[in-house]
């Protein structure tokens, strides 16, 4: 019989996942239910226990890495200014650790394995332990294998020495989702065909695109609704560990100004963000002040926060995070009624991609909106137009051609909606930053084959043995310009430190975030002063896109020839 050189690695693929140990939660042992939502954890001392657990939502069980036995884990309530001790204990038959994002720590407390520490083995305690030096909304999460989608993930509040007295109530918004397949099957998935999850393909007949449009995106193996990789397919979303079927409701009295606190701790998921007929002032974006917007929806990206203060009428009001697919939402309801639920709107009409999601913003559309697809699909492909430094080879399959800045775009489908979207250029820091010009100028590139999953940065998948990390000499002053050669929205974090958008603010107003989404082929740039020594991630925080690549070391010490 003849066995094709495809048979036989499947065989041996085979043996080998046979030969491993079966991990004790698929072993068929009983698992305690994790618990939907989260207790609240304070003081000095502050234990947090990972362990395997079962969950279920909208009809879906499936395992959970619950951490204290909740979905998400606890609530971990700081003081500016305290020293923090977190003692992580882990239960699991694997490796596992918290990454607390956003927080200013030491970086050998971090929590990235291979980076910053080598992670938590079964059965050890950890302690991380750093002075709080910040106040505002932040989460934390696994930095561990796929651990962050199974539910290993909570929100984190650091309260001032100066109380904000605007608002009379205060309740966090964590946002994220559920599926009953594990991750590294959906991992598998996305690799035999990245289409496996997207049941809502635009069809031959469909919608009212162009047929030389249509020829177009057929003859590049494209399809302008490849938004979003996992979808409601198998996601059920959630808000703080509640599925729609749930009837979360959050109080209030009328006449009450709340806070809500999002958090996008999802694992792929954009979220469109509105509460129907309740406008909403952000007040800070990343745990950030920034000057008051009054704004009626705003796109949350994975990994990112802002917080918003409402006054809502006497009633109940949806609170909706539509997922950017359109492919589900999660909801509650903000209610002055116990027990009275909101009614939310329908699920909008799918949005699709447009030639400047495809790197053509910059490209003249003649007089009438039309343009060469010719000249097009060929600049899409060709990857002589990349700097020298990007490597071309196979990880990449999709060059943006003429990419514009797109930090004034308020994200898939919210571009052309009757009402106020929040835009990362009406973002102003409320208090002025220390000004400082820039002394290097930089720029990256977010690449890809969308076909074969593989995710990079300037071509090159992260490699934790040979890769030459990206360096900055510590209180130098950078801009970064992030280009991304993709069709697809990255939200891309930085560890151990803010930067400041370049958005067109003042520059002792720039607005300071630690995750910044690039826009399908769009840049985005930033001014980072690198002042925490150290060995930090930098990531693609789209958890399938960091698995498969789109990650790289940044490190920050002292040096004498400020090179890359």
């Amino acid at each position: 019989m003849k066995i094709t050189r495809r048979k036989f690695a499947a065989g041996a693929a085979g043996l080998a996942a046979a030969s491993l140990p079966m991990p004790a939660w698929a072993s068929g042992r009983s698992l305690t239910h994790a618990t939907k939502g989260f207790a609240e954890l304070s003081g000095e001392d502050i234990h947090l226990r990972i362990a395997d657990h079962r969950f279920a939502t909208g009809g879906r069980p499936g395992h959970a890495v619950a951490v204290n036995g909740t979905v998400p884990g606890p609530l971990i309530r700081l003081r500016e200014g305290q020293s923090a001790r977190l003692h992580v204990a882990n239960a699991l038959d694997e490796d596992s650790s918290i990454h607390w994002h956003g927080l200013l720590v030491p970086f050998q407390f971090d929590g990235v394995p291979g980076v910053s520490f080598p992670g938590i083995r079964p059965g050890e305690t950890f302690t991380y332990e750093f002075p709080v030096r910040q106040t505002g909304t932040y989460w934390w999460h696994s930095h561990s294998g796929l651990q962050e989608q199974a539910g290993h993930y909570g929100p984190i509040i650091i309260e001032s020495d100066r109380p904000d007295r605007r608002y009379d109530r205060d309740y966090v918004v964590l946002l994220s989702e559920f599926t009953p397949v594990p991750p590294h099957e959906i991992m598998r998935k996305l690799k035999v065909g990245e289409h496996y999850f997207n049941r809502q393909m635009l069809t031959a007949t469909e919608g009212d695109m162009p047929l030389s449009e249509r020829i177009m995106w057929g003859g590049m193996r494209m399809n302008p609704r490849d938004i979003s990789d996992v979808s409601g397919v198998t996601y059920t979303y959630l808000i703080n560990g509640h599925g729609p079927a749930d009837r979360l409701q959050f109080a209030f009295e009328p006449g009450e100004r709340v806070r809500l606190r999002f958090i996008n701790g999802s694992a792929m998921t954009f979220f469109n963000v509105r509460i129907p007929g309740v406008p909403m002032t952000v007040i800070q974006a990343d745990g950030q002040d920034v000057q008051d917007v009054e704004i009626d929806e705003f796109q949350i990206g994975v990994a990112e926060t802002y917080d918003v203060i409402v006054a809502p009428p006497d009633g109940s009001h949806a609170l909706v995070a539509e997922a950017m697919d359109r492919s589900g939402m999660g909801v509650a309801s903000l209610t002055s009624r116990a027990g009275h639920l909101a009614v939310p709107p329908p699920l909008r009409e799918v949005p699709t991609l447009s030639m400047v999601d495809m790197g053509m913003g910059g490209m003249d559309h003649g007089a009438h909106g039309s343009m060469d697809h010719s000249r097009m699909s060929h600049g899409m492909r060709e990857t002589s137009l990349l700097p020298a430094d990007v490597e071309a080879g196979p990880g990449v399959d999709m060059v943006s051609a003429m990419p514009v800045d797109r930090m004034d775009y308020a994200g898939l489908g919210l571009d052309s909606v009757p009402h106020r979207v929040l835009r990362y250029t009406d973002l102003r820091a409320r208090r002025m930053n220390p000004h400082r010009e820039v002394e290097r100028e930089m720029e990256i590139h977010l690449t890809g084959n969308m076909e074969r999953y593989m995710w990079s940065f300037d071509g090159r998948s992260f490699s934790a043995v040979t890769d030459d990390p990206i360096r900055f000499g510590f209180d130098e002053r950078v801009r970064v310009r992030l280009v991304n050669d993709t069709m697809m929205a990255h939200p891309i974090h930085l560890h151990g430190h803010f930067f400041e958008l370049v958005n067109g603010a003042d520059p002792a107003h720039q607005p300071l975030k630690h995750t910044l989404i690039v826009q399908p082929g769009g840049t985005a740039t930033f001014d980072l002063t690198a002042n925490e020594p150290g060995d930090w991630a930098f990531h693609c925080h789209l958890l399938y896109h960091m698995h498969a690549g789109m990650m790289q070391v940044v490190t920050v010490r002292p040096f004498q020839d400020p090179v890359r």
